[in-house]
């Protein structure tokens, strides 16, 4: 399945996010809730759906921790190689067991646990994009 695209173009001056989550109805979710808070979405249903989509254009990469095949922790090292630097934010159901592999593979990156508020990860979001680009 080829990663999803929003309606938004990738070269407005909207942040561009790009989100791997596993979870149909949380990937649903997450990516209606950041268009409406003013981001361009790319979602993909699990990692090997990311990895191929970080070549494309992206801001921060937002992905879960827990995915079958390639897990978010191995995407954000991928992700890492390819864009050094690069925002990463984790989204889990399992904080505690995944925190210090988590900051192996992306130190500095935040951890948000499930279940996500939407308050919560647009302001998370914003620090770390408004952090990124100054």
């Amino acid at each position: 399945m080829a990663a999803l695209r929003s309606t938004r173009y990738w070269f407005d001056s909207m942040a561009h996010i790009l989100l791997a989550e596993d979870d149909e109805s949380m990937r649903a979710f997450l990516t209606r809730a950041l268009e409406r808070a003013g981001y361009d979405v790319t979602a993909c249903a699990d990692g090997e759906e990311a990895v191929a989509a970080l070549d494309g254009p992206w801001d921060l990469l937002l992905t879960d921790i827990v995915m079958p095949g390639t897990d978010g922790i191995e995407l954000a090292r991928i992700a890492g190689e390819k864009r050094p630097g690069a925002p990463i934010m984790f989204i889990t159901g399992f904080a505690a067991v995944s925190l210090a592999a988590a900051e192996a593979a992306a130190p500095g990156a935040k951890v948000l646990s499930k279940p996500i508020h939407l308050r919560e990860i647009v302001a998370e979001i914003e620090k770390v994009v408004g952090a990124a680009a100054a």
